[in-house]
């Protein structure tokens, strides 16, 4: 099990995640076996099968465009897809730096520079 899977637990359910090659972005993988940068498209697996899930994704890792497969325990309680962790929850809906400087903001002109 990876260290970052430690804090799964027996019960509850998890997603799969990965950083694309392409450009370090974080992606969720989909029930239809593809990415998504949205964690809403996540598929949710149960526990007892996410280690399976994991395991099968990792070996193809590269050939599918991700590096760094793991998965991420989801908070029950939550209404939706919500990570159990502060850590994933920054990953998922970060990020925690004012919107202005987030990725995809509109780029102020700098020419001046």
């Amino acid at each position: 099990m990876d260290v970052r899977n430690n804090r799964r637990t027996t019960t509850g359910s998890s997603v799969v995640t990965a950083n694309r090659l392409l450009d370090g972005r974080i992606v969720w993988l989909t029930d239809q076996g593809t990415w998504s940068g949205d964690i809403a498209h996540a598929a949710v697996w149960p526990n007892d099968r996410v280690e399976s899930v994991i395991a099968e994704t990792a070996r193809d890792q590269q050939e599918q465009g991700v590096v760094g497969v793991y998965g991420v325990q989801l908070d029950d309680r939550a209404a939706g897809i919500c990570p159990l962790t502060v850590r994933e929850r920054i990953r998922a809906f970060g990020p925690t730096v004012h919107p202005q400087f987030a990725p995809g903001a509109p780029q102020e002109d700098n020419a001046h520079v």
